[in-house]
């Protein structure tokens, strides 16, 4: 006996649909939809696409400034990095499908954030990715890990572009929900951006790419919900990926724009066909007809809601200057791909598609584009801590033990098993890199004397417990790493990761983050251009750690000066710029050693921050400095630790001044950097540091062949540097062959 067949209204619940929204789409269309039509308000009023929770917030981002060609609003955000180039760039997450299918749930998110870059012109020049795991004891963590670092290898070196940076972090609370965010940045030339508005009516719609397939069909809808315990049996909504056709797809495109054909265009992304012709017709204020009978497909027996929600990957849609298409079809068919005009812009500003000559979906476009429900969610006030100074923290029993816990802990062990198995270095113009040692990655912008700086930065400890100084932290952060390699921070792109935020508490968290972030933006002069916002991030219940990831990008006018981690010489001098009051609360030190995560972050000082920052990179510019680390996790032990694996060289460090050990030490301050130079030169600095009324200490030097340190009271660690590489280096191999 069959199942009965369900309402439309009971469809409309399953996809993710409230009883008030589904009244909506009754009232905007003055009758039932029919389940197509269902289908495409689910996706298009998803909180992936219309940024329902978000919106009102994310209006707090400073987006505008000098160097800023295109913000929000568009597949990526657009800068000015002068002599007519452009830096096109944006992060976006994968993390419901990673969770599910961990290889292609990584892979089609590398490869979906290149189509963002290079659906507006731009040619993808370097990857970056923030990946957030469970406890490396959880059952599933290994193996998500294994399929992840797979995934983003496996796209990322087949297609050709280089995975030049990245952060790696474990927490229990990622265990049901892990976080994939994918960064690209691409460049094209300031007066050839292509963007997705539909110019006018009557003119062709064409699609090229891979055909369409029943994969990913609610793929965003999907990443709209929480899990559950049958979470697993959402995989079919997971896309495949092919990079091989992502490479054709990219040289298509750019030659399809320098041909002078196109009009508009957009990538399919989330969504698929659905948000791509809404988007191009909503933003250019048309009507969009298609005929479902010509789109490409590589199933038998497609469905029109099908094709509409497919989610296959590899796909394009572009809008063509009239008589151009059969220019389009010559290029189509020299790199292969498949490619129809599959319809047409119309003045009817609906959005109407046939199939097998019937009208299976007549809509108007308003509700779909920029009508999509709005709410201003309730939200509370996060329950904050108190600070947490070396008086209210224990000091370590064993100094030695304490400096390797934090060293070789698994958020700052090294992670050479992950970026060994991206290519790094393909088109060759990568600079620094997750090997060479430095706070950001850097490429040359090719052909010219100019390099671009990239990072990608979030603290959820910090936000856990404050959301607002924990927003403000991973902006100032980005912007310290970009300072540290030379460049001028110009923007960044966000993804801000939460859970469920129909919980007050949750929401608290979104709105008090953005809060911070948007201060720091204003303070630091760094606007954010594009981004994206994944909620619902949780399992049963229990939500993610919040996680506002920021993707920053800096400009290098001249790459040879450009500054690291390495290049420390025995009997350089070890300055720390920056005030140091040993602010422990939510530190490494704290959670790693004492097994303690509570406690405020440290407070970010915006204007501190700011002229630290423009100091430091006023010396790299002189070529005064050529070793800049800026501190962060584990402070000035984590610091120096980087220093001595990097340049291969012993450092002796000692306490100046009268706070305790374990707060000078291990204390995570912010508006800090540690740098390399010759005794010679300390003069000369003191009278720099002074003339900017910056605070400085010689807190060690390079000598011998052991990172050591003498406290207050005498000697407190010694660790043969050959020790401290293999603690450093091997635990991530050793976890990952164990049993």
């Amino acid at each position: 006996m069959s199942a009965p067949q369900k309402t439309i209204a009971e469809l409309a619940a399953e996809y993710g649909l409230s009883p008030a929204e589904y009244q909506v789409v009754l009232d905007r269309l003055g009758r039932e939809p029919n389940q197509l039509e269902l289908g495409v308000f689910s996706v298009m009023w998803s909180e992936h696409c219309s940024y329902k929770s978000s919106k009102i917030h994310l209006g707090k981002f400073p987006t505008k400034g000098p160097r800023v060609i295109c913000g929000p609003g568009e597949n990526a955000g657009v800068i000015d990095i002068d002599d007519g180039d452009a830096c096109i760039f944006k992060m976006e997450s994968h993390n419901h499908p990673s969770f599910i299918e961990p290889y292609q749930g990584a892979a089609t998110g590398v490869g979906g954030i290149m189509r963002d870059v290079f659906t507006m012109g731009a040619r993808p020049v370097a990857l970056l990715n923030a990946l957030r795991f469970g406890d490396v004891g959880h059952e599933k963590t290994k193996r998500l890990v294994k399929g992840v670092v797979s995934g983003i290898g496996g796209y990322g070196n087949c297609v050709g572009v280089p995975t030049v940076a990245g952060e790696t972090n474990f927490h229990a609370g990622y265990n049901g929900n892990i976080l994939v965010n994918a960064m690209c940045v691409g460049l094209a030339k300031s007066d050839a951006i292509f963007y997705s508005a539909a110019p006018g009516a009557g003119m062709s719609v064409v699609y090229f790419g891979s055909k369409t397939g029943r994969d990913g069909i609610h793929g965003a809808t999907m990443a709209s919900a929480e899990f559950d315990e049958d979470s697993d049996e959402k995989r079919p909504t997971v896309q495949v990926g092919d990079p091989f056709a992502e490479k054709l797809l990219i040289e298509a495109t750019l030659e399809l724009m320098a041909s002078g054909a196109v009009a508009a265009i957009q990538d399919m992304g989330a969504a698929g066909l659905t948000s791509s012709s809404v988007e191009m017709a909503g933003k250019g204020g048309v009507g969009i007809e298609l005929d479902m009978d010509n789109v490409p497909q590589r199933e038998e027996g497609m469905s029109a809601y099908e094709m509409m929600l497919s989610e296959s990957q590899e796909r394009m849609l572009a809008v063509l200057k009239p008589g151009r298409e059969e220019d389009g079809y010559r290029i189509f068919k020299k790199w292969g791909l498949d490619a129809a005009v599959i319809g047409r812009t119309t003045d009817t500003g609906r959005l109407i598609l046939n199939h097998h000559g019937e009208v299976v979906c007549d809509v108007p476009l308003a509700p779909l584009f920029d009508d999509a429900p709005l709410y201003d969610r309730p939200w509370v006030q996060p329950e904050l801590q108190g600070r947490l100074t070396a008086a209210d923290v224990a000091a370590p029993e064993s100094w030695e033990d304490a400096v390797l816990k934090v060293v070789a802990c698994p958020d700052m062990a090294s992670k050479r098993w992950i970026w060994e198995q991206y290519d790094r270095h393909v088109m060759a113009d990568t600079l620094q890199d997750s090997a060479t040692g430095a706070d950001a990655g850097v490429v040359r912008v090719h052909g010219t004397d100019k390099g671009l700086a990239v990072t990608s930065d979030c603290t959820p400890r910090y936000v856990q417990n404050d959301p607002y100084e924990g927003g403000k932290q991973c902006v100032a952060e980005a912007w310290r790493n970009l300072t540290a390699v030379g460049s001028l921070p110009i923007a960044i792109t966000d993804n801000l990761n939460f859970g469920n935020p129909q919980r007050p508490e949750i929401m608290g968290q979104i709105v008090r983050a953005i809060d911070g972030m948007a201060e720091a933006c204003r303070e630091l002069d760094f606007p954010v251009v594009s981004g994206n916002v994944s909620l619902y991030n949780e399992t049963n219940g229990a939500a993610i750690p919040p996680t506002p990831t920021v993707g920053g990008v800096g400009l290098l006018k001249n790459y040879d000066v450009v500054t690291g981690f390495s290049g420390v010489a025995e009997g350089d001098a070890l300055v720390l710029i920056g005030a140091t009051n040993g602010e422990l609360g939510a530190s490494i030190y704290l959670r790693e050693v004492l097994g303690r995560e509570d406690g405020a972050p440290p407070p970010v000082d915006l204007k501190l921050e700011k002229k630290t920052g423009d100091f430091v990179r006023g010396l790299i510019e002189a070529g005064f400095v050529t070793v800049v680390h800026d501190l962060s996790d584990g402070g000035l032990i984590g610091a120096a630790a980087d220093l001595a694996l990097a340049s291969n060289t012993g450092i002796a460090l000692g306490i100046q001044g009268d706070g305790a050990d374990h707060g000078f030490y291990f204390g995570e301050d912010q508006a800090r950097y540690l740098v390399a130079m010759t005794r010679e030169q300390l003069d000369e600095f003191d009278a720099k540091a002074n003339a900017a009324g910056l605070d400085y200490l010689v807190v060690g030097e390079a000598r011998g062949e052991a990172f050591s340190a003498n406290g207050s009271d005498g000697p407190l660690f010694s660790i043969p540097m050959t020790h401290l590489r293999e603690i450093h280096e091997g635990w991530m191999p050793g976890w990952i062959e164990a049993a």
